[in-house]
C-alpha cells in the first residue's frame, strides 16, 4: 500500500512512542523505587496472564539497541515517558543521579542520531509511597510532581525542546481509581473525579517550571478521546451521546482550555451523588485558571471512536455484540477501526479549541501477528491501519488543522498494561522471552512513508 505522505509538511515530526513501565524493565536497578504499577501487577488477579513489568522489553539495557533500531527507521522524533521512580525513589526528597543519568544518556544517543527527543513526565506510573500518602487524591501530590518536573527539565532542558506534562488523565483517573482496571486499583467514582482534577492541575503547574528551566521550550499534555455518535436517532441515544462526550471528552478538554468543567456534567455528577454542593469541593479558587495555563500543542492519543446507546453514558462498552461487523473491522483490542472519526475529531478540536498546534501523540493497532518463514512479521492489518490514519490526518491538515507531527504507538510490542503481553502493537515483534527484536513489515512500510515525505 503506497504511503499517503507526500503533502505532510517539511518539518512534520515522524516518531514513534513508548513508556517507561511498558518497556524498561529493570525495576530496582541503580536504586529505583516502586511504583504503583509495580506493586499493582504483582498483586494476584491485576494482569489477564499473570506478567509483570519486571522484565517488559529489557529496554533499560537494551536503550542502544532501540536507538539503533529507530535511526534504521528514519524517525525524527521519538516520544518516551521519564519513570518518576528512577529520579525520586520515594517521589520526594533526594534526587537519584543514576535515575536521572539512564535519560541523560539516552537524550544525547537520540540527538546523536537526529531524532528529537519528545519527553513525557508521567504516564502513569506514581511512586508507590505517595499513593500511600494519598496519591492523586491529594493536593500534595500535586507539589510533588512540580518539584519533579523541575528536576527532570533542569537536567534535560538544554536538549529537550519537546514537554508532555501528563498522558492521558481520563486513563490514569477513571481506570486507575473508579473501575480497579489499571493501578492504584482503586473504585470510587468521587475519588477518580478528584484525581483527575489533580491530574490537571499538576499540569497547569508544571507548565510554567518547565518554560523556566528549558528555554525555548514547546509543552503541552496528552489527552485521549473517544468521539462518539449516538447509536440511534432516537432522542434517549442522542442525549446519551451528548453525556458520553461530556464524561469521555469534555470534562478533561474543557478545562485545559480554559473553559472550566462542564456545566452539564457537574450538574449531572452532582445529581448522582459524587459530591453535595453546585461546584466540585476538590476545585479550590484559582484551580481553573492554572489548569488553563496556555500550551504550545496539544497532545492527541487516538484509537477509535464509537456508538452510544441509552444506559451507556458512563461506559466504553457499546453494547453491540462482537460478531457485529464494523465497516473497516476491529483491531484485536475489540476497537472498531474508525480513521474518519479521527478527520472530523481533530476538526472538532480545532475548531472548539483552537490550540496552536496539535499532536497526534498516539495512534496505532494491537494484532498478533508473529515470524512466518525467514522471520518475517507480515503484519499488513497494521499497515491498513497506519495508512488509513494517516490520510484522515492528511485530510485535517488540508482542511487547515494545525497538525504537526505524528507518533506510531509503539515502537516495540510491549506490556500492554493489565493485558500484559496478550496485545502486540509494535513495528518491531519482541519475544519477551529472548528479548530477540524483529522488525515487522510495517516498520519498513512507516520507513518507507517517511522517506517518501522527505522526497526520497
Amino acid at each position: 500500500m503506497h504511503a499517503p505522505t507526500s503533502s505532510f509538511p517539511p518539518d512534520f515530526a515522524w516518531g514513534v512512542a513508548t513508556s517507561a513501565y511498558q518497556i524498561e524493565g529493570s525495576p530496582q536497578a541503580d536504586g529505583k523505587g516502586e511504583s504503583i504499577w509495580d506493586h499493582f501487577a504483582h498483586q494476584p488477579g491485576r494482569m489477564l496472564d499473570g506478567s509483570t513489568g519486571d522484565l517488559a522489553c529489557d529496554h533499560y539495557r537494551r536503550w542502544e539497541e532501540d536507538v539503533a533500531l529507530m535511526a534504521r527507521l528514519g524517525v525524527n522524533a521519538y516520544r518516551f515517558s521519564i519513570a518518576w521512580t528512577r529520579v525520586f525513589p520515594e517521589g520526594t526528597g533526594s534526587v537519584n543521579a543514576a535515575g536521572i543519568g539512564f535519560y541523560d544518556r539516552l537524550v544525547d544517543a537520540l540527538l546523536e542520531v537526529g531524532i528529537a527527543p519528545y519527553v513525557t513526565l508521567y504516564h502513569w506510573d506514581l511512586p508507590q509511597k505517595l499513593e500511600e500518602d494519598g496519591g492523586w487524591r491529594s493536593r500534595a501530590t500535586v507539589d510533588a510532581f512540580a518539584d519533579y518536573a523541575g528536576v527532570v527539565s533542569a537536567a534535560l532542558g538544554d536538549r529537550v525542546v519537546n514537554w508532555i506534562t501528563q498522558n492521558e488523565p481520563w486513563v490514569a483517573a477513571f481506570l486507575g481509581h473508579r473501575d480497579g482496571e489499571f493501578a492504584p486499583g482503586r473504585t470510587d467514582f468521587g475519588e477518580a473525579l478528584t484525581a483527575g482534577h489533580h491530574l490537571l492541575l499538576s499540569h497547569g503547574r508544571a507548565v510554567p517550571v518547565i518554560r523556566a528551566n528549558s528555554p525555548g521550550a514547546a509543552v503541552g499534555i496528552s489527552l485521549d478521546c473517544r468521539p462518539s455518535t449516538p447509536a440511534t436517532d432516537q432522542p434517549a441515544d442522542v442525549s446519551a451521546q451528548v453525556h458520553f462526550d461530556g464524561f469521555r471528552n469534555r470534562w478533561f478538554f474543557d478545562p485545559v482550555f480554559g473553559k472550566g468543567y462542564p456545566s452539564d456534567m457537574k450538574a449531572i455528577y452532582r445529581a448522582q451523588g459524587h459530591y453535595p454542593s453546585a461546584e466540585p469541593p476538590f476545585v479550590k479558587p484559582g484551580d481553573t485558571d492554572e489548569i488553563a495555563t496556555p500550551i504550545d500543542f496539544l497532545g492527541l492519543n487516538y484509537y477509535t471512536s464509537l456508538a452510544v446507546r441509552a444506559g451507556k453514558e458512563q461506559s466504553e462498552d457499546t453494547g453491540v455484540p462482537p460478531a457485529v461487523p464494523a465497516p473497516e473491522g476491529y483491531t484485536e483490542m475489540g476497537w472498531p477501526i474508525t480513521p474518519g472519526a479521527l478527520t472530523s475529531f481533530l476538526s472538532r478540536i480545532h475548531d472548539e479549541y483552537a490550540p496552536a498546534a496539535i499532536l497526534i501523540s498516539e495512534n496505532g493497532a494491537s494484532y498478533s501477528d508473529a515470524p512466518g518463514p525467514g522471520g518475517v512479521v507480515a503484519d499488513d492489518r497494521r499497515i491498513r491501519y497506519i495508512a488509513r490514519h494517516l490520510a484522515a490526518t492528511r485530510e485535517a491538515l488540508a482542511a487547515g488543522v494545525p497538525v504537526t507531527g505524528y507518533f506510531v504507538w509503539s515502537l516495540l510490542d510491549n506490556l500492554e498494561w493489565s493485558r500484559g503481553f496478550t496485545q502486540r502493537f509494535g513495528l518491531v515483534w519482541v519475544d519477551h522471552q529472548t528479548q530477540e527484536r524483529i522488525p515487522k513489515d510495517s516498520f519498513f512500510w512507516f520507513r518507507d512513508a517517511i522517506a517518501h515525505s522527505r522526497g526520497r
